[in-house]
């Protein structure tokens, strides 16, 4: 009897995921609770692949032999609690996909920096002429690819989301940057219980595989003796150590293995202290798998960057406006925060995910001239912000956020839209807020 695969939402994964289990014969059907896009009605509708959206239809779905299951919808949602009492196997897309690939896995995770350092990756691995897809949060879903191309490798940004469903998953190269607090509302507000999805990326590694990791990351060094070392640790940092495969000694970075070379830190195209991480991560990556130093300078040096993070807008009246719409956490507004250059109007609020503001509270006080709150819901940051005697403004949409800085900020000082929340209050997605506030800035 042929296997019947039900896929749990219709987005990016999901469709990609079914196209791939129908191309390996498998009985396959899509139910989304929302409406699908068209796009991806196209691409299932083509392939004869049976959907439905806005509901999801029981005697469809329980009688699955498994399930893949969206990273967006949460663990707790009634579908996925009453697959769990027939003991439905769920997994992910990512999970799914890598059964049919025999590809190298470069995986990349992390509270912060996940989206640069994986860009990153994939641009050295380009440069050198590797056959490799971009695969995870960005680019075309992983199963897509399996499914339609046939790459050597796949460098993959995984979500903690995605990590919880994976289990057999095999990562040849896992890189993790960072932990720190976030989505804590989808892990029962325990820290521990989103440091153990993180450190899922590491799970079925073997002795021929590579770990790259901050090494001043106090919770990773905490977590770091519950493993039992397979594969080889290659650990990153700002000041030398003994051990170390990337260090900065007199603003030069210096790889130390597989392959020993060093670059001026002023030769990177990403600046601040988080891009050096990333440069880093991104270098021993590369040189991991065998690339040579020339490209991994090369390719460290011209790289565009990353939309909605770090983004430089427009300058207007002495002004510059920065995008950095990707800070859906707290340390992640703490970078951009820390490499800014002036005095700051910053641009926070949307929907929290349990945030301790009290992280960023000194760099506010330091480089911040105003603050604007962009939520429907900013009583907390009013708790929170209003006793640091700064200038504040309540708003409701990008346009009167913009409008707002426009009128508080100095000429020679910076609007920067960093939220430290997630976007869904009042935009589609982080991009949508991100591309509102270009489109804004540029009416200005």
């Amino acid at each position: 009897m042929t296997k019947r695969i039900v896929i749990l939402g219709a987005g990016e994964s999901g469709t990609g995921a079914a196209i791939l289990a129908q191309k390996k014969g498998f009985d396959t059907f899509v139910s989304d609770m929302s409406s699908i896009k068209d796009k991806y009605k196209d691409m299932l509708d083509e392939r004869g692949i049976r959907w439905e959206e806005g509901k999801h239809t029981e005697e469809l779905i329980l009688n699955a032999d498994e399930v893949i299951k969206s990273p967006g919808i949460p663990n707790d949602a009634p579908m996925i609690l009453k697959l769990k009492e027939r003991e439905i196997p769920i997994i992910s897309e990512i999970e799914f996909a890598g059964r049919y690939t025999n590809a190298k896995m470069v995986c990349i995770t992390g509270s912060n920096g996940k989206t640069t350092t994986t860009s990153l990756i994939y641009h050295i691995f380009k440069k050198a002429g590797l056959n490799v897809g971009l695969a995870g949060n960005i680019g075309q879903s992983l199963a897509y690819q399996v499914a339609e191309c046939d790459y050597d490798y796949y460098v993959i940004e995984l979500s903690s989301f995605q990590l919880d469903n994976m289990y057999k998953f095999h990562a040849n190269i896992a890189v993790l940057m960072n932990i720190t607090p976030d989505h804590l509302d989808r892990y029962d507000y325990k820290m521990q219980n989103y440091v153990d999805a993180k450190f899922r990326i590491i799970q079925n590694q073997t002795d021929e595989d590579a770990f790259i990791f901050w090494n001043d990351d106090p919770i990773i060094q905490g977590e770091l003796h519950k493993y039992g070392i397979h594969g080889r640790y290659y650990p990153f940092a700002e000041s030398r150590e003994d051990g170390l495969a990337a260090f900065v000694e007199q603003n030069r970075i210096y790889f130390t293995e597989p392959a020993a070379f060093n670059m001026e830190q002023e030769e990177l195209a990403l600046t601040g202290t988080h891009n050096l991480f990333n440069s880093m991560a991104a270098g021993i990556s590369a040189n991991v798998a065998g690339i040579r130093k020339e490209y991994i300078r090369e390719a460290l040096h011209d790289f565009k960057g990353v939309e909605h993070r770090l983004e430089k807008v427009a300058r207007v009246r002495g002004v510059e406006y920065i995008n950095d719409s990707k800070a859906t956490n707290v340390n992640s507004c703490w970078y951009a925060l820390q490499s800014m250059k002036t005095k700051t109007i910053l641009i926070l609020g949307g929907k929290d995910k349990g945030n301790d503001y009290n992280e960023i509270a000194d760099l506010v006080r330091e480089k911040c001239s105003g603050l604007i709150y962009l939520g429907l819901h900013n009583e907390k940051l009013h708790g929170f912000f209003d006793g640091f005697g700064l200038p504040v403004a309540d708003v409701q949409s990008m346009k009167d956020a913009v409008n707002a800085a426009y009128r508080m900020a100095k000429k020679g000082e910076t609007v920067l839209l960093s939220p430290c929340c997630a976007s869904f209050d009042l935009f589609k997605s982080y991009e949508d807020r991100g591309s509102q506030f270009k489109e804004c800035v540029r009416n200005l």
